[in-house]
């Protein structure tokens, strides 16, 4: 091991996730200056391939050995995609979509697909094991993408051809459609709920169920943040994972919300009774942790938001979430049946697109369609009855 052979040598390197682990190196002549550079592919952890002709055997069943008619590496796997892919495309990734996208290599397509050579896997297949899945269509069709952009930069770096051929993944279809209804709480059940709590949760609730903030952005805020006199709330930095991320999802979410009279009172209220109370401090901290860092969005949900719900007499199933977004549907809800302009819903919640306020509240839009059923319904039969 580690001396040089005419088709190339291994060395073991420490890696910090897998331990010893076997690096297989050659060298070729570049294509674009005719050089001759050294290349490496790392084969696997040592306690895989215990010994060094074990290592050997997993070059020649890559065919990895260069040769005078060959100047590739040999037959890529999927691992080495996902590796080229978190070396140069993950950097382009919003912080909160990294930890997400890390989740699906790792989780799913690593363990299943890490070993096979990127070519040989087959669309049919990938579609019959997302199918097995048990993940609601939107999380299966959320790996697709991150499997289908791993191929996409694979081919971008020349790993694999250019063509249609070289990414099975564009041949693979996968719904993303959901029967998930989130529950939605009328205006007088959320003041139910919010009677259930008490603070800071009670005004953090009734932030969320007035503006559509999502909880990550209402826990990224900090006294400085709120605007009374202008009468509007900046967004600097939202709270994801146990982490202050200085980067909004899109940049229509940067944009500023309105603070009305009441919700302003109800801040201030708050801000009388925290022990938190200069300009960077959060709005919403952590008591345990005395002020260092917000809320635990996932805690609360679970063992203050849920149950005062239920107690107040929201229809869940048993194992229905419910958690703070459910306010931002709501609050959509409420205005469409209102008759509030979708711009005005778009801006409110802040969605790049108009599109997506649709698709994603169409439960509201088919309220609104019921009430004018009834509308029309209820003309109709008083006409009948003064005949």
């Amino acid at each position: 091991m580690g001396q040089q052979q005419h088709k190339g040598w291994l060395t073991k390197h420490v890696s910090k996730r897998n331990g010893w682990t076997w690096v297989y190196h050659f060298y070729r002549d570049k294509p674009e200056t005719g050089k001759r550079v050294e290349n490496t592919v790392t084969l696997g952890p040592v306690s895989r391939f215990p010994r060094e002709k074990d290592a050997w055997a997993e070059v020649e069943r890559r065919h990895l050995r260069p040769n005078d008619n060959q100047s590739g590496v040999g037959r890529i796997t999927f691992a080495e995609l996902a590796a080229n892919y978190r070396q140069k495309g993950f950097s382009k990734l919003r912080i909160t979509t990294q930890s997400t996208t890390a989740h699906i290599l790792d989780d799913y397509l690593l363990p299943r697909w890490g070993d096979s050579f990127a070519l040989e896997i087959n669309p049919d297949d990938i579609e019959e094991w997302l199918g097995a899945l048990i993940l609601a269509n939107p999380t299966r069709e959320k790996i697709r993408r991150v499997m289908n952009v791993v191929y996409r930069r694979g081919q971008k770096s020349r790993l694999l051809p250019m063509t249609g051929e070289g990414n099975p993944v564009a041949f693979v279809t996968q719904s993303s459609k959901t029967s998930y209804k989130a529950a939605i709480v009328r205006p007088e059940q959320a003041f139910r709920i919010m009677i259930e709590l008490e603070e800071p949760y009670r005004t953090l609730v009734f932030l969320v169920a007035v503006t559509g903030l999502r909880i990550s952005e209402a826990l990224g805020l900090k006294w400085g943040d709120l605007d009374y006199e202008h009468q509007m709330i900046h967004l600097r930095r939202v709270w994801v994972g146990n982490e202050i991320v200085e980067q909004l999802k899109t940049d229509g979410s940067a944009a500023p919300v309105p603070l009305g009279g009441l919700l302003a009172d109800g801040l201030r209220g708050w801000n009388q009774n925290s022990p938190y109370t200069k300009s960077n401090d959060w709005v919403f901290p952590s008591f345990k942790l005395k002020g260092k860092t917000p809320l635990s969005a996932s805690i609360m949900a679970a063992d203050k938001i849920r149950p005062a719900a239920l107690k107040v007499g929201v229809r869940l199933e048993p194992s229905q979430r419910f958690g703070f977004h459910n306010f931002r549907h709501s609050l959509a809800t409420f205005l469409v049946n209102r008759g509030t302009d979708v711009k005005t819903i778009q801006g409110l919640l802040r969605h790049a697109k108009v599109t997506t306020t649709l698709d994603l509240y169409s439960q509201s839009i088919d309220s609104a369609k019921l009430a004018a059923q009834e509308d029309i319904a209820l003309a109709i039969t008083s006409t009948a009855a003064a005949d």
